[in-house]
C-alpha cells in the first residue's frame, strides 16, 4: 500500500468516525449526564506558566488539534440540550 492510499484510508476512517459521532441521538438522561461529566467544557491543556508573578510562557489550547474536536463538543452540547429541554434539569453544574 503506497502512501497516498494509506492517507485516503485514514481520511476515510476519520470521516466515518465523524459521521458516527454526529449521528448519535441522546434519549437517555444517565448517558447524557455521563457524557457531560466526561467531556470537558473547556480545553484542559491550556496553561500559563508563571513564577513570582512573571509569565514564563503560555501553552495554547491543544484541543483544536484533535480531528474529532468539533464532533465531541457537539455531542456534549446535544447532551446539555437534552437535559435542559427534555428532562428540565439545571445544566449550569456541567459548565
Amino acid at each position: 500500500m503506497n502512501l497516498s492510499n494509506q492517507a485516503q484510508l485514514n481520511n476515510s476512517l476519520l470521516n466515518q468516525i465523524r459521521y458516527q459521532l454526529e449521528s448519535i441521538e441522546i434519549h437517555d438522561n444517565k448517558l447524557a449526564r455521563l457524557l457531560c461529566k466526561v467531556i470537558p467544557s473547556h480545553c484542559p491543556f491550556e496553561r500559563t506558566v508563571s513564577i513570582l508573578g512573571r509569565t514564563l510562557f503560555h501553552i495554547p489550547p491543544l484541543c483544536k488539534l484533535n480531528p474529532l474536536y468539533e464532533q465531541i463538543v457537539s455531542l456534549r452540547f446535544k447532551c446539555l440540550v437534552y437535559l435542559a429541554d427534555e428532562c428540565g434539569e439545571d445544566v449550569t453544574k456541567y459548565c
